[in-house]
């Protein structure tokens, strides 16, 4: 899939389709809360493969010590402890938004986001924000570590099922690469054998003064 980088002042189209692959956690909700509170609608793939900063080890402590937070009287009055990487994206982005205003409300209604790339999407364009990227905010030698990899950790059971699913999105892709590749390469010879053949027309044509 191609994927295409964007500044943050452009996120000014209707619908953003953006890849979270090796973006930084909070740098890019930041980013995808502004375009939803600009009117945009945004489609975020791949959340499972969003990066945090900091060791995996003090990650999830810092997790599990959230999964603690809860209503003595009624537990079922929250706080929610979402594991599925896509839902904890979520949430991060409503915590920059101001949610509980129609405003709010309706931009985090604009948002949808997903573990890998749904099949309906697979031949979508997407974008990524360079800004928010590790390679280019994180400190070279900095620890790092996936929301997949912590989502699993604290509960998520199908990191299984993406990772079989990504397989066979995979081999799809490379066998559609392929089919391209020798439909452009037999295009490309009937043209050569095509161009032969009307030669003495064209030259009828450039003498008149047109191009052929």
């Amino acid at each position: 899939m191609p994927r295409r980088g964007i500044q943050p002042q452009g996120l000014f189209s209707k619908r953003l389709y953006i890849d979270g692959k090796d973006h930084l956690l909070g740098k890019l909700a930041s980013h995808v809360a502004k375009a939803l509170l600009q009117g945009n609608r945004v489609v975020v793939f791949n959340c499972d493969k969003i990066n945090i900063a900091g060791s995996f080890y003090r990650n999830k402590i810092k997790y599990l010590s959230f999964l603690r937070k809860r209503c003595n009287v009624n537990p079922a009055r929250g706080p929610y402890h979402h594991r599925a990487p896509r839902c904890i994206f979520r949430r991060c982005v409503r915590g920059m938004i101001p949610h509980k205003t129609t405003r709010g409300d309706r931009a985090l209604k604009r948002l949808r986001t997903f573990e890998d790339i749904p099949a309906r999407y697979t031949k979508q364009k997407t974008f990524v924000v360079p800004l928010a990227m590790r390679v280019l905010s994180l400190q070279l030698g900095r620890k790092y570590c996936t929301v997949g990899r912590l989502s699993h950790e604290v509960g998520w059971k199908y990191k299984n099922v993406i990772e079989d699913y990504e397989k066979r999105r995979n081999a799809r892709e490379s066998v559609n690469a392929k089919k391209l590749t020798l439909k452009r390469k037999i295009t490309r010879k009937a043209n050569k054998k095509a161009a032969k053949a009307l030669e003495p027309f064209n030259a009828i044509i450039r003498k008149y003064g047109y191009h052929a």
